[in-house]
């Protein structure tokens, strides 16, 4: 689709919808009722029943990155199932299960989509809070149904619960990309992890299941028991402790740091052997300072990455069914979900929310 059509006419957008939406930047949610396009020849509409609550969520609601457009239905950590497919769609039928990441569109000729990255590809179109090629916003997953191209569609395994798909559309290729990328997916690799959260603890289980050696760093001690015994990581670091941190010095082959507050990179470094890899997956609000002589002296890489093209997000799920890798999940109900925000600014969850938006989400008459 050319991005420079017209609007289409408000008649040409007749499947109603409901959700829950921000109206301002105080980013509280509400019911909220809106019209999805009308199902496009290359279209597939499915009907939502699970959508993850992602941190930036909570960013795009309150506007704290100055791109939010109100009224905002968030939700990128989409899955349900096919009630309606286009006349040209080749890979799915009414009935399958299937699901939405954070992409809806991209322009699908440049060198990015030619290689399979829609991610980086400049016209990238956002599953919320975006403007689609026929001039509408993009309105997310916390809502009833939803349509989007079968390009940027994925396909759900059977054996995976449709609940814990949801998280791994955002929180798992997130991870799983750059593990793939900078290759620390090699069995007898020893890497890191920094942050214990929604990514971090997705991390180990991919990192674990591709057969590598996980370390946890974080700043809590109390997060050791929970690291070394549910998530399975072989050791645990706390980044504050020196002593423990001079023990480590050149012992990682690469770490992941999903940290989105300001923190110190340089020991970071020192962990890494030469020709190690640090992966920045969080987006701190002002700059890291970057010493350079560590990178120098151990041939050392500092790199960053941002979710997956949509080969490698339908590769991420199916090795993530194969190996059962499922994320930690809290499963709410609808209305609950300003509660979840407040929570989730705390950091009080384990490590997902999880809306059950089929069982919990109530239309009004």
């Amino acid at each position: 689709m050319n991005p420079t059509m017209t609007r289409l006419p408000e008649e040409e957008h007749p499947n109603k919808a409901f959700g829950w939406a921000a109206r301002d930047s105080y980013g509280v949610l509400s019911p909220f009722k809106f019209s999805r396009r009308a199902t496009g020849e290359k279209d597939v509409a499915f009907k939502v029943l699970y959508c993850g609550i992602c941190h930036s969520d909570l960013h795009m609601a309150k506007n704290e990155w100055g791109t939010s457009i109100y009224p905002l239905v968030p939700g990128h950590e989409i899955a349900g199932e096919v009630t309606e497919v286009g006349s040209k769609v080749q890979k799915f039928k009414v009935g399958d299960r299937v699901g939405v990441g954070c992409l809806v569109g991209s322009c699908r000729s440049c060198d990015s989509c030619k290689d399979n990255l829609e991610n980086y590809c400049p016209k990238m179109v956002l599953t919320y809070g975006a403007k689609y090629y026929d001039g509408t916003i993009t309105y997310g997953g916390y809502s009833d149904t939803m349509v989007a191209d079968e390009h940027f569609i994925v396909r759900i395994p059977d054996n995976m619960p449709l609940d814990a798909a949801a998280p791994l559309l955002c929180a798992g290729i997130t991870v799983y990309s750059p593990l793939r990328y900078y290759g620390l997916d090699k069995p007898g690799l020893h890497i890191g992890l920094v942050g214990l959260g929604g990514l971090g603890h997705v991390a180990v289980k991919f990192a674990k299941a591709m057969g590598v050696k996980v370390t946890v760093i974080s700043t809590s001690p109390n997060k050791k028991k929970e690291a070394l015994e549910n998530l399975g990581a072989d050791s645990f670091l706390v980044s504050r402790d020196q002593d423990q941190l001079q023990g480590a010095i050149g012992t990682l082959d690469g770490i992941i740091d999903t940290v989105s507050a300001q923190h110190p990179v340089l020991p970071l470094l020192a962990l890494l052997k030469s020709h190690g890899k640090l992966v920045l997956l969080g987006a701190p609000e002002k700059p890291l300072e970057l010493p350079v002589f560590p990178l120098l002296q151990g041939r050392k890489v500092i790199g960053g990455s941002l979710i997956g093209g949509m080969k490698e997000t339908q590769e991420m799920i199916d090795f993530a069914a194969k190996h059962d890798v499922k994320p930690d999940i809290e499963v709410i109900a609808m209305d609950y979900v300003n509660t979840a925000m407040e929570r989730l600014l705390k950091a009080d969850v384990k490590y997902r929310f999880v809306i059950d938006i089929g069982n919990t989400l109530k239309i009004p008459s």
